[in-house]
Protein backbone atom coordinates (compact mmCIF):
# COMPACT_ATOMS: atom_id res chain seq x y z
CA UNK A 1 0.00 0.00 0.00
CA UNK A 2 1.41 3.38 -1.05
CA UNK A 3 1.90 5.69 1.91
CA UNK A 4 0.29 9.11 2.02
CA UNK A 5 2.16 12.01 0.49
CA UNK A 6 3.99 14.29 2.91
CA UNK A 7 4.34 18.05 2.53
CA UNK A 8 6.75 19.90 4.83
CA UNK A 9 6.02 23.57 5.57
CA UNK A 10 7.49 26.06 8.07
CA UNK A 11 5.92 26.17 11.53
CA UNK A 12 7.03 29.76 12.22
CA UNK A 13 7.83 32.91 10.30
CA UNK A 14 6.50 34.92 7.39
CA UNK A 15 5.69 31.92 5.15
CA UNK A 16 3.36 30.12 7.58
CA UNK A 17 0.14 32.12 7.22
CA UNK A 18 0.16 32.46 3.40
CA UNK A 19 1.13 28.80 2.99
CA UNK A 20 -1.70 27.54 5.20
CA UNK A 21 -4.12 29.88 3.42
CA UNK A 22 -3.01 28.55 0.02
CA UNK A 23 -3.57 24.96 1.12
CA UNK A 24 -7.04 25.76 2.48
CA UNK A 25 -7.91 27.75 -0.65
CA UNK A 26 -6.91 24.71 -2.69
CA UNK A 27 -9.69 22.81 -0.91
CA UNK A 28 -7.57 20.77 1.48
CA UNK A 29 -9.36 20.21 4.78
CA UNK A 30 -7.14 19.99 7.86
CA UNK A 31 -6.72 21.51 11.27
CA UNK A 32 -3.50 23.14 12.37
CA UNK A 33 -2.51 23.81 15.97
CA UNK A 34 0.45 25.69 17.42
CA UNK A 35 1.97 22.53 18.88
CA UNK A 36 1.02 20.07 16.16
CA UNK A 37 3.83 18.51 14.17
CA UNK A 38 1.53 16.79 11.69
CA UNK A 39 -1.84 17.77 10.23
CA UNK A 40 -3.82 15.02 8.54
CA UNK A 41 -5.65 16.22 5.42
CA UNK A 42 -9.15 14.77 5.66
CA UNK A 43 -10.11 14.86 1.98
CA UNK A 44 -6.85 13.90 0.30
CA UNK A 45 -4.03 11.39 0.86
CA UNK A 46 -1.65 14.04 2.21
CA UNK A 47 0.01 14.73 5.56
CA UNK A 48 1.30 18.23 6.32
CA UNK A 49 4.45 18.35 8.43
CA UNK A 50 5.03 21.56 10.40
CA UNK A 51 8.79 21.86 10.90
CA UNK A 52 11.39 24.52 11.56
CA UNK A 53 11.96 26.80 8.58
CA UNK A 54 15.55 25.64 8.16
CA UNK A 55 14.50 21.98 8.36
CA UNK A 56 12.05 21.98 5.43
CA UNK A 57 14.81 21.50 2.86
CA UNK A 58 16.47 18.77 4.95
CA UNK A 59 13.18 16.88 5.38
CA UNK A 60 12.58 16.90 1.62
CA UNK A 61 16.20 16.14 0.77
CA UNK A 62 16.27 13.16 3.16
CA UNK A 63 13.02 11.75 1.77
CA UNK A 64 11.07 12.27 5.00
CA UNK A 65 8.76 14.58 3.01
CA UNK A 66 7.94 14.34 -0.69
CA UNK A 67 7.22 18.04 -1.11
CA UNK A 68 8.10 21.21 0.74
CA UNK A 69 7.48 24.93 0.83
CA UNK A 70 10.57 27.06 1.33
CA UNK A 71 12.20 30.26 0.13
CA UNK A 72 14.57 30.62 -2.81
CA UNK A 73 17.05 32.26 -0.43
CA UNK A 74 17.20 29.17 1.80
CA UNK A 75 17.34 26.82 -1.18
CA UNK A 76 20.26 28.80 -2.59
CA UNK A 77 22.02 28.97 0.76
CA UNK A 78 21.91 25.21 1.33
CA UNK A 79 22.70 24.29 -2.26
CA UNK A 80 20.29 21.36 -1.94
CA UNK A 81 19.58 19.55 -5.19
CA UNK A 82 15.80 19.58 -4.98
CA UNK A 83 13.36 20.02 -7.84
CA UNK A 84 11.72 23.44 -7.86
CA UNK A 85 8.20 22.76 -9.09
CA UNK A 86 6.88 26.31 -9.11
CA UNK A 87 7.00 29.75 -7.45
CA UNK A 88 4.03 30.34 -5.16
CA UNK A 89 3.63 34.10 -5.51
CA UNK A 90 4.17 35.18 -1.90
CA UNK A 91 7.00 35.70 0.56
CA UNK A 92 8.78 37.98 -1.90
CA UNK A 93 11.94 39.61 -0.60
CA UNK A 94 15.52 40.32 -1.64
CA UNK A 95 18.92 39.37 -0.36
CA UNK A 96 20.63 42.75 -0.57
CA UNK A 97 24.01 44.30 0.10
CA UNK A 98 23.89 47.38 2.33
CA UNK A 99 26.30 49.80 4.01
CA UNK A 100 26.04 52.62 6.59
CA UNK A 101 24.53 55.84 5.27
CA UNK A 102 27.76 57.76 5.84
CA UNK A 103 30.00 55.16 4.15
CA UNK A 104 31.59 56.12 0.80
CA UNK A 105 30.62 52.85 -0.92
CA UNK A 106 28.07 53.21 -3.74
CA UNK A 107 28.06 49.85 -5.55
CA UNK A 108 28.92 46.28 -4.55
CA UNK A 109 32.27 46.52 -6.33
CA UNK A 110 33.28 49.14 -3.74
CA UNK A 111 33.27 46.39 -1.09
CA UNK A 112 36.38 44.77 -2.61
CA UNK A 113 38.87 43.97 0.15
CA UNK A 114 36.35 44.68 2.92
CA UNK A 115 34.36 42.59 5.40
CA UNK A 116 30.73 41.66 4.75
CA UNK A 117 28.58 40.21 7.54
CA UNK A 118 25.66 37.96 6.68
CA UNK A 119 23.44 35.12 7.86
CA UNK A 120 23.60 33.77 4.28
CA UNK A 121 27.35 33.14 3.89
CA UNK A 122 27.11 30.62 1.05
CA UNK A 123 24.81 32.72 -1.12
CA UNK A 124 26.86 35.86 -0.43
CA UNK A 125 30.16 34.11 -1.08
CA UNK A 126 28.85 32.75 -4.39
CA UNK A 127 27.56 36.17 -5.44
CA UNK A 128 30.85 37.98 -4.85
CA UNK A 129 32.92 35.14 -6.31
CA UNK A 130 30.91 35.17 -9.54
CA UNK A 131 31.66 38.89 -9.88
CA UNK A 132 35.29 38.45 -8.86
CA UNK A 133 34.90 40.86 -5.95
CA UNK A 134 37.26 39.80 -3.14
CA UNK A 135 35.52 40.22 0.20
CA UNK A 136 35.83 38.58 3.60
CA UNK A 137 32.53 36.96 4.53
CA UNK A 138 31.73 37.19 8.25
CA UNK A 139 29.00 34.61 9.08
CA UNK A 140 26.67 35.67 11.89
CA UNK A 141 23.38 34.10 12.94
CA UNK A 142 21.31 37.18 13.75
CA UNK A 143 21.12 40.95 14.14
CA UNK A 144 23.03 41.38 10.88
CA UNK A 145 22.05 45.06 10.67
CA UNK A 146 24.14 46.03 13.70
CA UNK A 147 27.38 44.48 12.39
CA UNK A 148 28.77 47.72 10.89
CA UNK A 149 27.91 49.68 14.04
CA UNK A 150 29.75 47.13 16.18
CA UNK A 151 32.79 47.20 13.90
CA UNK A 152 32.35 43.60 12.76
CA UNK A 153 32.11 44.50 9.06
CA UNK A 154 31.99 47.40 6.63
CA UNK A 155 28.90 46.05 4.86
CA UNK A 156 26.18 43.44 5.19
CA UNK A 157 24.13 41.08 3.05
CA UNK A 158 20.68 40.53 4.51
CA UNK A 159 17.06 39.83 3.60
CA UNK A 160 15.12 42.95 2.70
CA UNK A 161 11.37 43.21 2.24
CA UNK A 162 10.24 46.82 2.57
CA UNK A 163 13.66 48.21 3.45
CA UNK A 164 12.40 49.79 6.68
CA UNK A 165 14.78 47.73 8.85
CA UNK A 166 17.75 49.06 6.92
CA UNK A 167 16.54 52.64 7.37
CA UNK A 168 15.98 52.13 11.09
CA UNK A 169 19.57 50.94 11.45
CA UNK A 170 21.11 53.75 9.41
CA UNK A 171 21.86 51.59 6.39
CA UNK A 172 21.29 51.98 2.65
CA UNK A 173 21.19 49.36 -0.06
CA UNK A 174 23.90 49.30 -2.74
CA UNK A 175 22.91 46.19 -4.69
CA UNK A 176 20.70 43.12 -4.95
CA UNK A 177 22.29 39.74 -4.34
CA UNK A 178 19.25 37.52 -4.88
CA UNK A 179 15.49 37.80 -5.45
CA UNK A 180 13.50 35.37 -3.34
CA UNK A 181 9.95 34.12 -2.86
CA UNK A 182 8.22 30.99 -1.63
CA UNK A 183 8.56 27.96 -3.89
CA UNK A 184 7.18 24.43 -3.96
CA UNK A 185 10.03 21.92 -4.04
CA UNK A 186 10.11 18.16 -4.39
CA UNK A 187 12.39 15.27 -3.55
CA UNK A 188 13.71 14.09 -6.96
CA UNK A 189 13.23 10.47 -5.83
CA UNK A 190 9.54 11.08 -5.08
CA UNK A 191 9.22 12.90 -8.39
CA UNK A 192 10.46 9.81 -10.20
CA UNK A 193 8.50 7.31 -8.10
CA UNK A 194 5.18 9.17 -7.83
CA UNK A 195 5.00 11.75 -10.63
CA UNK A 196 1.20 11.66 -10.93
CA UNK A 197 0.66 12.16 -7.20
CA UNK A 198 3.01 15.14 -7.07
CA UNK A 199 1.47 16.59 -10.24
CA UNK A 200 -1.98 16.37 -8.62
CA UNK A 201 -0.86 18.46 -5.64
CA UNK A 202 0.83 20.93 -7.98
CA UNK A 203 -2.39 21.26 -9.98
CA UNK A 204 -4.38 22.01 -6.80
CA UNK A 205 -2.03 24.79 -5.79
CA UNK A 206 -1.39 26.20 -9.26
CA UNK A 207 -5.13 26.49 -9.91
CA UNK A 208 -5.45 28.79 -6.87
CA UNK A 209 -2.34 30.77 -7.77
CA UNK A 210 -3.58 31.28 -11.33
CA UNK A 211 -6.94 32.55 -10.04
CA UNK A 212 -5.41 35.08 -7.68
CA UNK A 213 -5.10 38.44 -9.34
CA UNK A 214 -7.80 37.57 -11.91
CA UNK A 215 -11.43 38.65 -12.10
CA UNK A 216 -14.39 37.32 -14.07
CA UNK A 217 -16.26 39.97 -16.07
CA UNK A 218 -19.84 39.59 -17.30
CA UNK A 219 -21.58 42.28 -19.33
CA UNK A 220 -24.37 42.91 -21.82
CA UNK A 221 -23.75 44.73 -25.09
CA UNK A 222 -25.19 45.40 -28.54
CA UNK A 223 -24.08 42.64 -30.93
CA UNK A 224 -22.63 45.11 -33.47
CA UNK A 225 -20.14 46.33 -30.82
CA UNK A 226 -18.66 42.84 -30.25
CA UNK A 227 -15.44 43.37 -32.22
CA UNK A 228 -14.74 46.65 -30.40
CA UNK A 229 -15.36 45.11 -26.98
CA UNK A 230 -13.44 41.94 -27.80
CA UNK A 231 -10.39 44.03 -28.65
CA UNK A 232 -10.48 45.46 -25.11
CA UNK A 233 -10.67 42.11 -23.33
CA UNK A 234 -7.45 40.14 -22.78
CA UNK A 235 -9.21 36.83 -22.02
CA UNK A 236 -7.37 33.55 -21.37
CA UNK A 237 -8.26 32.46 -24.91
CA UNK A 238 -11.24 34.44 -26.20
CA UNK A 239 -14.32 35.86 -24.49
CA UNK A 240 -17.48 33.79 -24.25
CA UNK A 241 -20.34 35.35 -26.24
CA UNK A 242 -23.96 34.37 -25.54
CA UNK A 243 -27.04 35.64 -27.46
CA UNK A 244 -29.67 37.23 -25.22
CA UNK A 245 -33.46 37.08 -25.44
CA UNK A 246 -33.63 40.60 -26.82
CA UNK A 247 -32.71 40.70 -30.48
CA UNK A 248 -29.36 42.30 -31.23
CA UNK A 249 -28.08 41.96 -27.65
CA UNK A 250 -25.35 39.63 -26.37
CA UNK A 251 -23.71 38.71 -23.08
CA UNK A 252 -19.91 38.68 -22.93
CA UNK A 253 -17.94 36.77 -20.30
CA UNK A 254 -14.18 37.18 -19.91
CA UNK A 255 -11.29 36.71 -17.47
CA UNK A 256 -9.06 39.75 -16.89
CA UNK A 257 -6.30 40.77 -14.52
CA UNK A 258 -7.54 42.33 -11.28
CA UNK A 259 -5.20 45.28 -11.78
CA UNK A 260 -6.74 45.93 -15.20
CA UNK A 261 -10.37 46.06 -14.08
CA UNK A 262 -10.72 49.72 -13.08
CA UNK A 263 -8.95 50.89 -16.21
CA UNK A 264 -11.14 48.64 -18.37
CA UNK A 265 -14.57 49.53 -16.97
CA UNK A 266 -14.88 53.07 -18.38
CA UNK A 267 -13.58 51.89 -21.76
CA UNK A 268 -16.05 49.00 -21.82
CA UNK A 269 -18.93 51.32 -20.97
CA UNK A 270 -17.84 53.74 -23.68
CA UNK A 271 -17.86 50.83 -26.15
CA UNK A 272 -21.49 50.00 -25.28
CA UNK A 273 -21.22 47.51 -22.41
CA UNK A 274 -23.85 47.65 -19.65
CA UNK A 275 -24.83 45.65 -16.58
CA UNK A 276 -21.17 44.84 -15.93
CA UNK A 277 -20.49 42.32 -13.15
CA UNK A 278 -17.04 41.83 -11.62
CA UNK A 279 -16.71 38.47 -9.84
CA UNK A 280 -13.90 36.72 -7.94
CA UNK A 281 -12.43 33.48 -9.32
CA UNK A 282 -11.76 30.56 -7.00
CA UNK A 283 -9.54 28.42 -9.24
CA UNK A 284 -8.24 28.32 -12.82
CA UNK A 285 -7.00 25.06 -14.35
CA UNK A 286 -5.39 25.79 -17.75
Amino acid sequence: MTRRLRLAIPNKGRLVEPTVRLLHDAGLVFEEHDRSLVAIVQNYELDILFVRTNDVIEFVGDGVADLGVTGIDLLTETGAELTTIRPLGYGRCRLAAAVPNDAPYQVVEDLAGLRVATAHPNAARRFFAEREIPVEIIPISGAVEVAPRLGLAEGIVDLVSTGSTLVMNGLRQIGDVLASEAVLVADPRAERARPEDLAAVDTMLSAVIAARGRKYLMMNAPAPRLAELEALLPALESPTVIPLAHAGMIAIHSVVGADEVWGLLPRLKAAGASGILVLPIEKIVP
